[in-house]
């Protein structure tokens, strides 16, 4: 079902991702651009496929569709006993990211906005609780994820969003202005949890994911500045596996004021 719905927004999407890349990384050739997007597509398959296959999943063999790399940086700040802040986005396996660290570590909480299909949703939803996980919906989440700190649990945010500019500040993200949402910084300021960068990467050469643990970084309690690093952080790692990032997202889509639309 999702992905004939993909296929029928396709020319949609296709026409938005190469727009990010003419945006994002100018100097790539258009075959270039036309790899990364096929990628890209095959990067959600592959998010499609697993998630079809979280009911079959366990500590049997969660080992054969993921591994970690930098797992000590999130026990070591677990014993900071403020709780951690994951910070990923839209790139690799966003999906299995959770749900395997539930299975392989601990039960963590997720932010979700809800789908606009009851029955979708209620089924996906089921889908990203099975490993023991929990959802903290965006309505309210700044309640929700402040009660999960305090008990140095750990929440996982996907950041990389295009938000309204009432939500946000604009920040460098592959030197064009991108608007971010300031809540992720301002509760990493209040809380003092740490901020780790965590994304489920695939990597070819095992024909598994790799879940990537960053070093922890901790808000200064500067909103712009602590927003810039941490999507500098997010910025590196797309650069680096460009062709799993979603490059359908319209994620220049709001402006600073005065400036024409890039879509």
């Amino acid at each position: 079902m999702y992905v004939r719905l993909l296929d029928l927004a396709v020319p949609r999407l296709r026409r938005a991702a190469f727009r990010n890349l003419q945006l994002a990384l100018p100097k790539l050739s258009l075959d270039e651009h036309r790899r990364i997007v096929a990628g890209s597509f095959r990067s959600i398959a592959r998010l499609l496929v697993s998630l079809s296959r979280f009911s079959r999943l366990g500590p049997q063999n969660i080992s054969q569709w993921i591994r970690y790399d930098g797992v000590e940086h999130f026990i070591e700040a677990k014993r900071q006993g403020r709780g951690v802040l994951f910070a990923t986005g839209h790139i690799g396996n966003w999906e299995l990211s959770a749900f395997a660290h539930a299975i392989l570590t601990e039960p963590m909480h997720i932010v979700v906005r809800p789908l606009d299909d009851p029955a979708i949703d209620a089924l996906i939803a089921g889908l990203r609780t099975l490993s023991g996980n929990h959802i903290i919906e965006k309505k309210d989440y700044a309640r929700g994820i402040l009660r999960a700190l305090a008990r140095n649990e750990a929440v996982g945010i996907l950041i990389d969003q295009n938000t309204s500019i009432e939500e946000g500040i604009f920040v460098d993200f592959f030197g064009t202005p991108a608007c971010v949402g300031t809540g992720f910084a301002k509760i990493a300021a209040h809380s003092g949890a740490a901020i780790i960068a965590g994304f489920a990467l695939w990597s070819e050469e095992e024909r598994r994911y790799i879940l990537k643990f960053y070093p922890p970084l901790y808000a200064t309690g500067d909103t712009l500045e602590d927003t810039r690093r941490i999507h500098g952080q997010l910025e590196k790692v797309i650069r680096q596996h460009p062709d799993q990032w979603l490059w359908m997202h319209r994620r220049w889509k709001t402006r600073p004021p005065g400036q024409p639309p890039l879509y």
